[in-house]
């Protein structure tokens, strides 16, 4: 088997297994690197064919199998050089990011009351008013808050709750779809920042990246709002600028 190596646009070698392996275990190569043999539609990261490990055992390869040259320009030896360990994305960037995303939740809000009639926009508004004033007030009787609360779910129509549950599902879809593709949020994407592996710096599964860091603290925030906010941002101050979610998901989010 015949491998081929390419960092920052430059290609090196071929190679054969045992010597890829070797460079591997020196870290002559990295698992950043990309490689391309026989049988790859595309090149891709030695992180993602070797799993994470520093050893690739190539599926059902034979020692005898005639390689095959690939499609490439050039092909010339280089000296392979440590590669500077990708910068961790700043707080600021991540912090932008965070509230792009958050501010396309908002359409949501408006989307229960676009289906109002005048007169029920109006009932609204005064009950929303009614609502403020009896928060304010600490000697308000709890109970006529409740109250007023049920009184403005009630008047929001059936086709709005629907329109909203669209809106939020349709989100979800395309968040979870950029993630999984690149590792980036809709917001992460306009801040040039990605979500990677936290040891291998390669790209992460969709459950990883969107499930356990995303989903699983909407529900917590729902349930401990501020709370757990305030301790996610204290451990983004770490070293390592992981959040709990990158801690749970063994994330971290770096520059692109």
């Amino acid at each position: 088997m015949q491998i081929y190596l390419a960092r920052n646009n430059q290609q090196a070698g071929p190679y054969s297994l045992e010597q890829v392996n070797q460079m591997l275990a020196s870290q002559q190569v990295l698992l950043t690197d990309l490689a391309w043999h026989e049988g790859m539609t595309e090149w891709k990261t030695l992180g993602e064919l070797t799993q994470g490990k520093l050893v690739y055992e190539p599926v059902g390869y034979s020692p005898f199998s005639t390689p095959a040259q690939p499609e490439t320009t050039s092909s010339f030896k280089i000296k392979v050089e440590h590669k500077a360990t990708p910068e961790s994305a700043p707080l600021h960037s991540r912090f932008l990011a965070k509230l792009i995303d958050v501010i396309l939740w908002i359409p949501a809000t408006f989307i229960l009351t676009a289906f109002f009639s005048p007169e029920q926009a109006q009932k609204f508004t005064q009950l929303n008013e009614q609502l403020l004033h009896l928060m304010s007030d600490r000697s308000a009787d709890i109970a006529l808050a409740q109250k007023v609360q049920a009184e403005i779910v009630s008047i929001i129509p059936t086709q709005a709750w629907m329109a909203m549950c669209i809106y939020i599902i349709a989100m979800l879809m395309v968040q979870a779809f950029f993630i999984g593709k690149s590792g980036q949020s809709i917001g992460k994407k306009l801040t040039k920042i990605k979500i990677v592996d936290a040891e291998t710096y390669t790209a992460v599964s969709s459950i990883r990246a969107f499930w356990l860091r995303s989903i699983v603290f909407i529900i917590l925030n729902l349930m401990i709002v501020p709370l757990i906010s305030v301790i996610e941002s204290l451990f983004a101050l770490g070293k390592n600028r992981q959040a709990l979610h990158d801690k749970l998901a063994k994330t971290k989010v770096i520059k692109q």
